[in-house]
């Protein structure tokens, strides 16, 4: 999720999921703002300003829908990469492979239309009450207007839901097609597809709609901006799938460090910590002769040093940590890094035969996702 983060901006926290920008809505401002700038131009770049400022509330409240319904049904996701035409979900290694019931998928996606449809309807509803002649100039061309904000606040909401029911992932129609694509049924005969092969079968059909969306924006520049972010918005799930491919099948032994410097509880937390300024290491492990008995990180041996002086690292130390064996997964090393766990020790036949620690983990997976991009590429 680390790397799926570049390019955009963190807008904070809400229901506890993290809002990103992504920066594609440059091209959003650009495209709005640069005909306004010329002198003869009749309208003025506030006004510009003001119909970007709707696209980008009509995309909040959307994600709100979302994050609120997720929450509910306890399928949030970590964070979501807001782009003007809605979010993508962004997860972790410990949730790529979690394969949501279609209900909560189904209930999840509808959310962020119907939200814009309420805020329409409502928008629509104060604008009578201000313009009671309102209904023939709400139906006239265009419908989207740096002249006239209130119109427009009405029918970004409108072509906001509608545009996120189209069967092209990630848009939530697409989120919908591909829950029931991955959906086993009631029955051996209605065995669906893998919850990784449906995602994959879903953002086809989206490139397909994005590639669509841009030729068909020769007429109308709106469709071929429109294309232009669901074809970035598939970029960006692309790239999850080829992390999720990472997590599925590489395993520990591929990815940890055997080259990685131990402590002992005999040691002095001066004797460590001098240690650790010599090693790239946030956290060690605690060797007690051929066994392992903690771990202890940098922090925790200057937090020791501090409040108790210089002691012993086995006062100091970690004494309930979690292992893994080097047949064991990515994703199963994301699910003990995400639950706090800093350092995991891998063992063979108990012997420990070495470490992996989340800058590890992130490491290793961008490298492995480049890679695997480059084979894909060649074939």
């Amino acid at each position: 999720m680390t790397v799926m983060k570049s390019w955009s901006i963190p807008l904070g926290k809400v229901f506890g999921v993290e809002l990103r920008l992504h920066l594609s809505f440059l091209f959003l401002v650009m495209f709005i703002l640069f005909p306004l700038l010329d002198p003869s131009a009749a309208v003025g770049a506030g006004k510009g300003m003001a119909l970007i400022g709707i696209i980008t509330l009509a995309v909040l409240l959307h994600e709100l829908g979302h994050i609120l319904a997720g929450n509910a049904r306890g399928v949030s996701p970590k964070a979501v990469m807001l782009l003007p035409i809605g979010g993508v979900p962004l997860r972790d290694g410990s949730d790529l492979t979690k394969s949501p019931a279609v209900r909560d998928e189904v209930f999840t996606a509808l959310a962020g239309p119907v939200t814009n449809l309420i805020v329409a309807g409502a928008g629509t509803l104060a604008a009578f009450a201000l313009r009671p002649n309102l209904l023939q100039n709400l139906l006239a061309q265009p419908y989207l207007s740096v002249e006239d904000p209130l119109k427009s606040f009405i029918w970004v909401n409108v072509g906001l839901a509608v545009l996120n029911l189209l069967p092209a992932y990630p848009l939530d129609g697409g989120r919908i097609l591909r829950a029931f694509l991955a959906d086993p049924g009631s029955g051996p005969e209605h065995e669906g597809m893998s919850y990784s092969a449906a995602t994959r079968r879903a953002v086809m059909i989206g490139q397909a709609f994005a590639m669509f969306l841009i030729f068909a924006g020769i007429r109308n520049t709106w469709l071929m901006l429109i294309g232009f972010f669901l074809f970035v918005a598939v970029q960006i799930e692309d790239r999850s799938l080829l992390f999720q491919s990472v997590i599925e099948s590489v395993r520990l032994e591929e990815i940890m460090l055997t080259d990685f410097s131990t402590l002992s509880p005999a040691d002095t937390l001066e004797d460590a910590l001098n240690k650790a300024v010599h090693s790239l290491q946030d956290d060690f492990p605690v060797i007690r002769g051929s066994d392992m008995v903690g771990v202890i990180s940098k922090q925790n041996i200057l937090r020791a040093l501090r409040d108790e002086g210089n002691g012993y690292v086995q006062s100091a130390m970690k004494k309930a940590f979690e292992t893994a064996t080097k047949n064991d997964s990515l994703a199963a090393a994301f699910r003990k890094i995400t639950k706090g766990t800093t350092i995991i020790p891998v063992v063979d036949e108990n012997r420990l035969v070495g470490i992996v620690t989340l800058q590890n983990l992130m490491h290793s997976m961008g490298l492995l996702a480049e890679s695997r991009k480059l084979q894909r590429e060649e074939e």
